[in-house]
């Protein structure tokens, strides 16, 4: 990838961002982000604030993807919730400023935990990091939509048959070769697709450990990140995406909790963290559980498949754009496991 794809002409940047945000007094220098396989993201420094700026990757786009404004719309709706988030200031819909869309947000200090066995704490402290991601997850789907303004944010109702279409889509889209477990998976997703069961809500759509920003000194939630995929869905989605964790290998771009002793490391299990949050949601028990777990299983090889395509055309963000290509067929497979109870 060229080093030239992400960058901009900060001269013009400083001099919008001082129009158009009170609190912003340059000049400026931007540091970009390793992280953010999607939307590219630089770390704003001023004499004396910090400040982050998310922007569209240039290039050719797959549908609907790199949405950027809808990051910030549901970033400021939540402001006012019990979910945490970074207060944002601004969102510039004029391609001349920078190349693309983008929106400046509050830089949170805080720590993330990138591996989801959590090697930085103690033991006693991971089941509390635990319980406050899944604490904030259910605080998430209890949000009232309307009262924030996020009624209009989504289709309503039968979300599971709309999505599965939506990332078959996705997934043809930038598809690079054939792998014969997501075919399978493809074509079993189809055919057991879930009766609609009539519950709605606001959906993050890529809830997992390192989407969330940590005190340094407890276990608590200071932001969630990475709202791109947030829509109006179903809250098992966000849910069993996170569940995935307990079912992946210990591998590279995506280390998981499988074959791992949880319990003496002080994470819960699946079962028990499925059990909190149903507790939270005042329900007994989550039914047609594998066909969540298959549905996130190819929604994240889609997400992989397109990353990787877009670094073959030169547009990708992360330098791990490769390793995720590679990934792709491992999450078929695992998720086959998952409908034949492997």
């Amino acid at each position: 990838m060229s080093l030239s794809v992400h960058t901009f002409d900060k001269n013009k940047l400083n001099e919008y961002l001082e129009y158009h945000i009170p609190e912003f007094q340059g000049p400026l220098q931007s540091t970009k982000f390793k992280t953010g396989q999607s939307n590219p993201t630089f770390l704003i420094n001023t004499a004396n604030k910090k400040f982050v700026l998310r922007k569209k990757p240039p290039g050719k786009l797959l549908p609907s993807a790199h949405a950027v404004d809808r990051e910030f719309k549901v970033l400021k709706a939540l402001a006012e919730t019990n979910v945490p988030v970074p207060k944002v200031f601004h969102l510039c819909e004029d391609d001349t400023v920078i190349g693309t869309m983008f929106y400046i947000m509050e830089y949170v200090e805080g720590r993330i935990f990138w591996d989801p066995t959590v090697p930085e704490v103690d033991t006693n402290i991971r089941g509390q990091i635990y319980e406050a991601t899944n604490e904030i997850l259910a605080n998430l789907h209890q949000v009232n939509i309307d009262k924030v303004g996020l009624s209009d944010f989504g289709k309503p109702g039968s979300y599971f048959e709309r999505q599965v279409s939506r990332w078959i889509r996705q997934y043809r889209s930038a598809e690079t070769a054939v792998y014969r477990d997501v075919e399978d998976l493809i074509v079993w997703l189809g055919e057991n697709t879930p009766n609609d069961d009539g519950l709605i809500s606001l959906v993050h759509g890529d809830y997992r450990l390192y989407n969330i920003m940590f005190d340094y000194e407890k276990p608590e939630v200071l932001a969630v990140l990475d709202w791109e995929l947030s829509t109006l869905g179903h809250p098992y989605a966000d849910l069993a995406y996170q569940c995935l964790q307990w079912h992946l290998p210990k591998m590279g771009i995506t280390p998981g909790l499988d074959e791992i002793d949880t319990k003496k490391l002080g994470i819960p299990s699946e079962e028990d963290y499925i059990k909190s949050y149903c507790k939270k949601m005042s329900i007994d028990n989550i039914p047609n559980w594998s066909f969540y777990l298959a549905f996130s299983f190819f929604r994240i090889a889609g997400i992989a498949q397109g990353v990787y395509k877009r670094s073959l055309q030169g547009n990708a963000s992360a330098e791990n754009a490769m390793e995720l290509g590679a990934a792709v067929p491992i999450l078929g497979k695992l998720g086959m496991a998952t409908i034949n109870g492997k």
